[in-house]
């Protein structure tokens, strides 16, 4: 794996904390020099020294990857520095607001669909045709099993934000085939991050029909959550050249908390583990 990705540039957006930090060290690791994206260089800068610290070689580019000018900013830096990317990982995202669509702030409710699925458009659209002309590329993103859980009320942002990243990652995966290029969808499970502090403030804000979101927050608490190492480890599969006809997949991690369920009428589970 070391040998392997030495030759493979990385980019990992959301790389400041959580999961995104977690991949991009995993990555930087086993010897990819890795582009850190986030739009706190704060977060950033300690993730680079982490990586730094343990030999590997990280640049750290402050950007918001749901404008043009964000993307572009990532896209020079990426390039001058290291030349084209041959894998990206979008794991930026935000929960949104826990709200009836009737009374939901509409600022809040696109910003979650810009984060969660813009953001990676822009990224896949400034990134995918490098990698075909390599021959080669891993494109990953980061979603949800609320993409597929039955519709309910209050959390229409998060879900249907997450529904459109996968069916990007669908249709770019068809129009990626036999390029030597894969793209899919990864649920890294339960993690107690950042955004799980959002769901419980909102969720205690409201009435019995939040009920289920504060007994979820309880359950992530007690449990502990799954490891974000799971989801890195399900990274490091999917960038080896023994991953090449994994594509247009939604993928689970390996012993989640989470049951992984059929998904786009799968006769069953993905688990490429």
């Amino acid at each position: 794996m070391q040998a392997t990705l030495s030759r493979r540039v990385a980019i990992v957006t959301g790389a400041g904390r959580g999961l995104g930090q977690e991949a991009a060290c995993r990555l930087a690791a086993a010897g990819a020099p890795t582009v850190l994206v986030a739009r706190t260089i704060e977060q950033l800068r300690q993730t680079a020294e982490n990586i730094s610290q343990r030999g590997g070689t990280a640049l750290a580019v402050a950007a918001d990857i749901s404008t043009a000018a964000g993307t572009e900013t990532v896209k020079g830096q990426v390039e001058s520095h290291f030349g084209p990317p041959a894998i990206l990982v979008n794991a930026a995202g935000i929960f949104g607001p826990l709200q009836h669509i009737a009374a939901s702030d509409p600022q809040r409710w696109i910003e979650t669909l810009t984060i969660n699925a813009v953001g990676p458009y822009r990224m896949c659209r400034a990134f995918a045709a490098g990698m075909v002309a390599q021959g080669w590329g891993r494109i990953i993103n980061y979603s949800s099993a609320a993409a597929f859980h039955p519709p309910g009320p209050l959390v229409s942002a998060y879900a249907t934000s997450k529904v459109a990243l996968n069916q990007l990652t669908r249709h770019l995966a068809a129009e990626l085939e036999a390029t030597g290029v894969t793209a899919n969808v990864l649920h890294p499970g339960d993690v107690k991050t950042s955004m799980w502090a959002d769901i419980r403030r909102e969720a205690e804000q409201l009435g019995e029909e939040a009920e289920g979101y504060r007994a979820w927050v309880r359950w992530v608490d007690e449990t502990g959550g799954d490891s974000p190492v799971k989801a890195a480890d399900l990274v490091l599969k999917l960038v080896s050249d023994e991953a090449g006809g994994v594509t247009g997949q939604f993928l689970w991690i390996e012993d989640g908390l989470q049951a992984p369920i059929a998904s786009w009428d799968a006769p069953e589970d993905a688990r490429p583990w």
